[in-house]
């Protein structure tokens, strides 16, 4: 099952093991279970800390690690390779012993939480991102004894995964009951848990002085901000709803100059660490809904956030980035998780065999329609316009694919289903203005991005598309405001660009605070 590399690899990761596990296996008499059992005795091989035992439980193939003498556990079911290997490790060593990196005061939160939590997740291999997701609640379930969690492959229990009518990756049942679908970090599991952990942020970022610079945003251009002004020496704050934003949902890079491949959630996580190398005060999970700039050169912007509290800073380089854009027809919204996506290399493997179409002719659906004709039985690639508008060597690709039909020139109407689950689209032919019904399980949408600037509106300058208008130093139509990264008027919506423009935006905002004195209360209150 290890090749040589990832046996050297994990032999290196086992020698952090401080408590003795065992892997408890219960398999069965077919295949999977067979190699189950191969990976568990190649483990156990490579660690005199490490052992197998047999088990009964009903899932099989499935294993628990289990701290030797302790209900410390957590559970797969099935076979934790491809993107969940690095699951598999990291549960082996948190099981035995070895201590998370997880910041502190979360550690302390999952510790102290009160109640009985079994939690359940739906995965498949091909999902990025479900490691984090599996990742954060095994964690909890080693730091409170009260939380269990079982990650379960939704490919190999197919049976599990209709009964409880999962059309998404990751979906997480709690105590039997549906709990979130879609990618969550650790804190916000915890506090969705965790009832007091908002008003408790809240409280805190009342007390917080105002900051030279504040990024809104935690992307690569929000995280690039960060780095260049903490190294100017100067107050440095980031308030992110999540922070990676729209690139942890990123399958594959290959185009960052000097990193050669690496995926979305871990190209976040190398950004949030290079973050914290300096004194910048990350704020995670904090939505912002308005803005207030300030009146005078050198005051104080305020920026009010979702939980009802606000942040002051002399200067701001708003980073919000851009979400899916969704295609607001009738049955979108119903049955989004149903048989509606967005992501196609996360919950095509649901749709294995079944028949799905892809909203949108560009780069990324023209990709996905090829990607998920090795999956599904047929694909039906829908495009407004009148040709497909992607690159020369993917339209040719789709084209030799028999499973795709591609039909140009349809205006996506209303998504179909049964009150459950997707069951069809209509779509009209704006060449003869007729409608047709596609009859079909799932609808992946890949029409491009919206900017995340709603909040914004009558504070700064927008285009009618929702871009915030910048200048070449990237400072706003508000003097020390500036924008970076997807959600402004730069083209080429590129992470590399993002984060050239991040530092950019920082760049400009510490020449402002240099060239403009602080404004007193007093000054302010007169001028005003």
């Amino acid at each position: 099952m290890l090749d040589a590399n990832l046996t050297t690899q994990l032999k290196a990761y086992l020698g952090n093991i401080r408590e003795p596990i065992e892997l408890v296996s219960s398999l069965g008499d077919d295949a999977k279970s067979k190699e189950l059992g191969e990976l568990l005795h190649e483990i156990a091989a490579l660690s005199d800390k490490v052992s197998v035992a047999a088990g009964d439980d009903a899932r099989k193939p499935s294993f628990l690690i289990r701290r030797v003498g302790t209900d410390i556990a957590v559970r797969f079911a099935g076979i934790p390779m491809g993107h969940e290997f690095t699951s598999l490790v990291l549960a082996l060593l948190q099981v035995g012993g070895h201590p998370s990196k997880a910041a502190q005061e979360v550690i302390e939160q999952v510790k102290n939480i009160d109640g009985d939590f079994a939690f359940e997740t739906y995965f498949s291999l091909s999902c990025q991102n479900c490691p984090d997701v599996v990742q954060a609640l095994n964690l909890m379930a080693v730091l409170n004894p009260r939380i269990t969690h079982t990650a379960i492959d939704g490919g190999l229990f197919k049976a599990e995964v209709d009964a409880r009518k999962v059309m998404a990756v990751p979906t997480v049942f709690l105590n039997g009951e549906p709990f979130a679908s879609g990618r969550m970090e650790l804190e916000q599991i915890v506090a969705k848990i965790d009832t007091a952990a908002e008003a408790r942020a809240a409280e805190k970022i009342k007390t917080k002085a105002p900051f030279d610079v504040l990024i809104v945003g935690g992307g690569p251009a929000g995280a690039a901000a960060a780095v260049y002004t903490a190294r100017k020496g100067i107050r440095t704050g980031i308030a992110a709803e999540r922070f990676g934003g729209q690139v942890m949902d990123t399958m594959g890079i290959e185009n960052f100059i000097s990193v050669q491949s690496t995926e979305g959630p871990r190209f976040a996580a190398d950004l949030e660490r290079h973050v914290r190398d300096y004194e910048v005060d990350i704020m995670n999970l904090q939505r912002a809904e308005g803005l207030i700039p300030s009146r005078v050169p050198g005051g104080l912007h305020e920026v009010k956030l979702a939980n009802g509290v606000s942040l002051k800073s002399r200067t701001l380089i708003v980073a919000p980035g851009a979400r899916w854009r969704q295609m607001n027809v009738p049955g979108e919204d119903q049955y989004k998780n149903k048989g509606v996506a967005y992501c196609p290399h996360c919950d095509g493997p649901l749709f294995k065999g079944k028949r799905v179409a892809v909203i949108g002719g560009g780069n990324s659906g023209v990709e996905a329609a090829i990607d998920l004709a090795g999956i599904v039985a047929h694909v039906t690639l829908i495009e407004f316009d009148t040709d497909l508008r992607a690159d020369a060597v993917l339209q040719r690709k789709l084209a030799s694919l028999p499973n795709v039909k591609i039909i140009t020139s349809a205006l996506t109407t209303e998504v179909l289903g049964d009150g459950e689950k997707v069951s069809g689209l209509t779509y009209k032919d704006r060449n003869h203005d007729t409608l047709h019904e596609v009859e079909l399980e799932g609808i992946f949408v890949q029409i491009g991005l919206v900017p995340n600037t709603e909040w914004l509106k009558d504070a700064i300058a927008l285009t009618p598309r929702g871009e915030i208008e910048i200048d070449h130093r990237g400072e706003t139509s508000q003097p020390g405001i500036f924008a970076a990264g997807d959600a402004t008027t730069v083209p080429y919506k590129q992470i590399v660009i993002a984060a050239g423009d991040g530092a950019k935006a920082a760049l400009s905002a510490f020449d402002y605070l240099i060239r403009h004195e602080p404004v007193e209360a007093e000054e302010l209150q007169a001028a005003e």
